[in-house]
C-alpha cells in the first residue's frame, strides 16, 4: 500500500475510532459497570467483530471496484451523504444518551466478550461506514488484496487500542462520565465529526 495512502488512511481512521458509537457506548457501559476488569474482555470482543465485519466488507467492496469508475462515483457521493445522515441522527438524539448500567453489572467476561463483537460485528452502521470510508484510500492501479490486508490490520490493531484507553478511562473516571450532560455533549460533538468527515469523503478522488 503506497505511504501517501497509508498514513492518511491511519490519521482518519484513528478519528474516526476516537468517535463513539454503539460499541464504544457498549464498552463505556461494561466499564462503568464493573470496572477496569472487563477491558480485556470487551477489547477482544471489538476486535474479532471489526476483523470479521471488515473483511466481509472488503471482500464485497472488491468487486464494487473492479466493475466500474461510475459505480465508484455513485458509491463515494451514497457514502459521504451516510456519513451525514448518520452524524445528524447522533445530534438528535443526544439527549437520549444517558446509560443504564444496573443491567450488566453482573454479567459475566464472556458475556462481555459476546455482546461487544456481536455489536461490532452486527452493526449495519460500521458496514455502511466501511463501505463510505475505505475505498478512498485504494490504489486502484494496484493489487487489492495486499492493501486490503494491510487496512485489516491495521483497522483491527487501532480499533482495539481504542476500545483499550476507553475502558480504561470509563474505569477511573465513573462518577463523571455518567453525568447525563456529559453524554448529551459527546454524541453531539461525535456527529459533529461525522459530518465532517462526510465533507472530506465527497472531495476524494479515485486514484
Amino acid at each position: 500500500m503506497a505511504l501517501e495512502l497509508f498514513l492518511p488512511f491511519l490519521i482518519a481512521t484513528a478519528i474516526l475510532l476516537a468517535t463513539p458509537r454503539p460499541t464504544i457506548l457498549l464498552i463505556l457501559s461494561y466499564a462503568l459497570a464493573q470496572g477496569r476488569g472487563v477491558a480485556l474482555a470487551v477489547v477482544a470482543g471489538v476486535m474479532l467483530g471489526d476483523l470479521l465485519a471488515m473483511t466481509a466488507t472488503l471482500l464485497g467492496l472488491s468487486v464494487i471496484l473492479a466493475a466500474s469508475a461510475l459505480l465508484f462515483t455513485v458509491m463515494k457521493w451514497a457514502g459521504a451523504l451516510y456519513l451525514a445522515w448518520m452524524g445528524w441522527q447522533m445530534i438528535r438524539s443526544a439527549g437520549e444518551a444517558s446509560m443504564k448500567l444496573a443491567s450488566i453489572s453482573s454479567r459475566s467476561h464472556m458475556t462481555a466478550f459476546r455482546d461487544s463483537a456481536l455489536v461490532t460485528l452486527l452493526n449495519p452502521k460500521s458496514i455502511g461506514f466501511f463501505i463510505a470510508f475505505v475505498p478512498q484510500f485504494i490504489d486502484t492501479g494496484a493489487p487489492a488484496g495486499p492493501q486490503f490486508a494491510v487496512m485489516i490490520a491495521s483497522f483491527v490493531g487501532l480499533g482495539g487500542l481504542n476500545a483499550l484507553a476507553y475502558a480504561l478511562l470509563a474505569g477511573r473516571l465513573r462518577r463523571h462520565i455518567t453525568r447525563p450532560r456529559f453524554l448529551a455533549w459527546l454524541r453531539r460533538g461525535s456527529g459533529g465529526v461525522l459530518i465532517a468527515m462526510a465533507a472530506f469523503t465527497a472531495t476524494l478522488r479515485r486514484i
